[in-house]
């Protein structure tokens, strides 16, 4: 120490400020090591790569249509509440996992859900599952939530027009990477042919969505109620495919205490479930192979 302090000194460091040094150097190296009583590690998923696809079920040929069912929110995400502590992610499992059962008993095409348990999943990984399973159609379910009292039954979304046009830009800017929309090659086509082709896809999935959400609504006539106005269209994520027809639809409010009653009634799920796979089927045998569905 003394050699320290004569060096410190010899540079032109008072002596004052050279012992206050050496005093918190002395006491640093005797103070305790803080060691926690646990550790919290979360693990965190890779920066890159996918999730792993799920399981699909039902008859074995692969020429059946598959439609892939997604139960909204999960996880951390509980989603709407309604006034005796429902989940939404709860209710949306049951739902799903309801409608899977009926497709299945059918036995007319095959089923995904993007998931069978409590976990959280991302926006564009649930819709990214039915495009990498190349499913036919994709159907993700919720139950709404309102602040008014008046709000009840169920409502069925399809993409919006509306904000179209920055949809296309951010969908062609993504397709651009993987040169296909809709199984058409991009690679060598300007921007502009590719703007054009990504509209013109668009536009498609979207009568194709609202075709399926119509029969939604036909075939739930007698098993649900629907909202006064059930049809409706938002820029919701989940629905914004090029190559997939997609809906949304709220089952019903969870936030009102009769529709919160339907939706944790099996008996009410079970009808609902059916009248789904109704219009799911009669859908599917409109659109695709005919020899597909028997």
């Amino acid at each position: 120490m003394k050699a320290r302090v004569l060096i410190a000194v010899g540079l032109g460091v008072p002596l004052a400020v050279v012992t206050a040094m050496a005093i918190i150097f002395a006491l640093a190296l005797s103070a305790p090591t803080y060691v926690p009583d646990y550790v919290v590690r979360i693990a965190l998923p890779a920066s890159t790569g996918q999730i792993g696809l799920p399981a699909v079920q039902g008859p074995a040929d692969a020429s059946r249509p598959l439609v892939v069912i997604d139960a909204g929110h999960g996880g951390h995400d509980p989603g709407a509440s309604g006034q005796h502590g429902e989940k939404e992610k709860m209710t949306t499992l049951a739902l799903a996992l309801a409608l899977r059962d009926a497709l299945l008993a059918d036995g007319r095409v095959r089923v995904a859900l993007t998931r069978d348990g409590d976990r959280f999943l991302a926006l564009e990984e649930r819709s990214g599952i039915a495009q990498r399973l190349r499913a036919d159609l994709f159907v993700s379910i919720h139950a709404d939530a309102s602040e008014s009292s008046e709000a009840t039954g169920a409502t069925i979304y399809t993409l919006s027009d509306r904000g179209s046009d920055a949809v296309a830009d951010a969908v062609a800017t993504r397709e651009n990477r993987s040169d296909t929309v809709n199984g058409v090659d991009l690679s060598g086509k300007s921007d502009a042919v590719t703007a054009i082709l990504v509209t013109l896809a668009q536009r498609e999935m979207r009568e194709r969505s609202k075709s399926f959400a119509s029969l939604v609504l036909r075939e739930g006539q007698e098993a649900m109620r629907f909202h006064t106005d059930p049809e409706r269209e938002a820029a919701f994520v989940v629905l914004k495919s090029l190559d997939l027809p997609s809906v949304l639809i709220e089952a019903g409010y969870i936030s009102s205490p009769d529709d919160a009653r339907a939706l944790g009634n099996p008996a009410w799920r079970k009808g609902f479930a059916e009248s789904v796979a109704s219009a799911i089927e009669i859908y599917l045998a409109r659109t695709t192979v005919p020899s597909a569905i028997p």
